[in-house]
Order: C-alpha cells, then sequence, then structure tokens
C-alpha cells in the first residue's frame, strides 16, 4: 500500500552550471540536496522532503540534468562526474554552505561518490543502491549480475532508444516491476518518469548516461578531480543503504565497501527491500537518513 504524503513540496527553477534545473523544494535550512536515478523523477523523495524540512533542512530535490523539464545541456554530458559537477554547482546556486548534506539514489548515488572532490561544502554524504566504484569491480563478475545488467549492455545499441519510446515506455514498466518488491504499487512513480522522458530528446538523454559512462566517453577537464574523488576513499562520514533483494545490482557488491569509507561512516542493508527502497520502505529508510545527517 502506498505511503501518504502529508506535505507537497513547491516547484521552482534554478540556473546552475549553466543549465536551467527545475526542482521540487521545501523547508528552511542548511541545504539537503536529493538526486534522483534512472528510470526516475524527484518525485521519489517526496516522502523524504518533508522529513528533512521538519528537521530543519531546505530539501531540495531537481530533476537531473536532461529529465524534463530541466534543460538537455548543450555539452552532452552525461557521466557520473558531469552529474557531480550539477550537484557542487546547485550547492552554490541554492545558498548551500558546510553544513548542506547530499543524498543520492542510483546515478544520484553516483553523483555522490565524486561530489566528494568538495568536502568543504558538504558536512555528510549518503548514497543508496549504487556502491563505490572500488566495489563496482563485481559488475562483470557473476552470470546473475551480467543478467541483472542487461539493460546497460542493451542501451549501448542503436536501436535502444527507439524500443525503449515504444508503447508509451512500457519498457521503463517493466523495469519498475522488476525493481520494486511486490507489495509496492509503482504506478504513479512510473507517470512522473514517462513525464520526464517522453520526448526523444529526454529520452536519449536518459540513455546517455549509459553510454557515456560504459562506453568510456572521454572526461571534460573540468570534471577530472571528480572522478578521481570517486574512486578514492571519502572524505568525510557517509552512509550507504541498500536493499537485501535489489535486482538491478545485488546485494554481494556491497561486500568490503566499509574500506571506501571515512571514519564514522556506516552501511545499513535493509533486508527483503528491492532497488527503491526508499519508496518501499519510507518509515524505516527516511529514519535511518535522519538519524544519519541530523546535526
Amino acid at each position: 500500500m502506498r505511503n501518504a504524503c502529508p506535505m507537497e513540496p513547491s516547484e521552482t527553477r534554478v540556473t546552475a552550471n549553466g543549465l536551467d534545473f527545475t526542482v521540487l523544494e521545501m523547508g528552511e535550512g542548511p541545504l539537503a540536496l536529493c538526486l534522483h536515478g534512472f528510470p526516475d523523477s524527484p518525485w521519489t523523495w517526496r516522502y523524504l522532503l518533508p522529513v528533512l524540512a521538519d528537521a530543519g533542512f531546505h530539501a531540495v530535490a531537481p530533476y537531473m540534468r536532461g529529465y524534463a523539464p530541466t534543460a538537455i545541456p548543450a555539452d552532452a554530458n552525461y557521466y557520473p562526474a558531469a552529474l557531480s559537477s550539477d550537484a557542487s554547482a546547485l550547492h552554490e546556486a541554492l545558498g548551500g554552505d558546510g553544513d548542506a548534506v547530499l543524498i543520492g539514489h542510483d546515478w544520484g548515488a553516483a553523483a555522490v561518490w565524486g561530489a566528494t572532490a568538495d568536502a568543504q561544502r558538504w558536512r555528510r554524504f549518503v548514497a543508496m543502491s549504487v556502491p563505490h566504484l572500488g566495489s563496482l569491480a563485481g559488475l562483470l563478475g557473476s552470470y546473475a549480475q551480467l543478467k541483472r545488467s542487461f539493460y546497460i549492455w542493451f542501451f549501448q545499441l542503436p536501436i535502444a532508444d527507439g524500443v525503449v519510446g515504444a508503447d508509451d515506455l512500457a519498457f521503463i514498466d517493466g523495469l519498475w516491476a522488476d525493481w520494486v518488491n511486490g507489495q509496492y504499487d509503482a504506478k504513479e512513480d512510473v507517470a512522473h518518469v514517462k513525464d520526464c522522458l517522453r520526448q526523444p530528446e529526454n529520452l536519449a538523454a536518459a540513455i546517455g548516461y549509459y553510454r557515456d559512462t560504459f562506453g568510456f566517453k572521454p572526461t571534460a577537464p573540468e570534471h577530472e578531480r571528480f572522478v578521481a574523488a570517486a574512486a578514492g576513499p571519502t572524505p568525510k562520514p557517509t552512509l550507504y543503504l541498500h536493499g537485501t533483494h535489489d535486482n538491478a545490482l545485488g546485494i554481494e557488491l556491497v561486500s568490503g565497501l566499509d574500506q571506501f569509507l571515512a571514519e564514522g561512516s556506516d552501511v545499513t542493508v535493509f533486508e527483503g527491500l528491492n532497488h527503491f527502497l526508499h519508496l518501499e520502505d519510507p518509515a524505516a529508510v527516511n529514519r535511518r537518513i535522519l538519524e544519519f545527517v541530523a546535526p
């Protein structure tokens, strides 16, 4: 059963990194920036944003680059370091300070690892469902994970845009059916993400995240420091969350993650939850996040 959301965020616009971002926001205080992944939208943070606002944060969740109504970037860079640079730019544009916290799920988590390059901007980091780069060596290490990751390799093909876009993005319905536990009704979330990706240029941008990353697109010089940071240990306390039944990235990829996290960090595993754990059990996941990021 879907949990009721007691408060609704407002939708506003902000320019950062030369991009016109649309964001959901609520509350006042230190910035808590929440970054979504694929196939997703900032509305999947609708349970966490009120909790953060009630705790005294300015809670903000942007539509990520290329996801309508946020603009498509002129540089057409979608690899994780570009997302990390967006996080730093949004921090500045939104008036963040050293008490800000950064929270990311899926591609948003990939952005978190690189955004540690600007550790002075953030007091704490939270990443969900995509572990540190050092733990992702297992992505090619087993048949089970290769099978889970079929979409990554499929997205490298030119036909992917047409297949994913067909029948009102039915491919996305399939991914969500695989990536949430059977007790969660994802209709509302799927509707939001389809609104973001119905235009061919937006869908191409979302698939471009995978093509840039796994096609090893060369990194722009201004993004190299984010690449370096993502490969090293986190410089500030970091919370990592993962579901035991994640059907996108298996729980075995979390093994050994501790060695890449700063002192004061923690890894929390949620029994029975799939890839969208912050939607499947928002009360438990939000409580753990708030315990970690509260001043």
